[in-house]
């Protein structure tokens, strides 16, 4: 059972899109992630803009990655150093922490975490 960054079971992020490395709804991960689609972001303008200012465009929909594209007010799981480089360039996402995979403090301390949290 995958945990989250409080060592419980790890909740959903998002079912209407449906996210998640696996397409299941929860940002769980496996070897062959190699994003590390671990964060659950729920998305506003700010941050939207900032991942495309860094090339790595939430906007824009994608069919054949099954991507529909994002807007502010939606979740996703986001890769962990999308994640590190908003915080860093204090541009910080809100982050579900109950549907974030503890893999994710192994790059970001639970505090870092709490600051940006939307369910602390």
């Amino acid at each position: 059972m995958a945990r989250n960054v409080f060592s419980e079971e790890l909740e959903s992020c998002c079912l209407n899109p449906v996210t998640g490395f696996f397409r299941n709804g929860k940002c769980d991960t496996t070897g062959q992630d190699r994003g590390m689609h671990t964060v659950c972001v729920q998305m506003t303008d700010e941050f939207l803009e900032f991942a495309r200012e860094q090339g790595n465009d939430l906007i824009t929909p994608a069919p054949e990655y099954h991507f529909p594209g994002l807007k502010a007010g939606d979740q996703w799981c986001v890769c962990v150093g999308t994640v590190m480089e908003a915080i860093a360039a204090d541009k910080p996402p809100r982050i579900n922490l109950k549907a974030t995979h503890a893999s994710v403090l192994e790059f970001i301390t639970l505090d870092a975490l709490k600051a940006c949290a939307v369910d602390a």
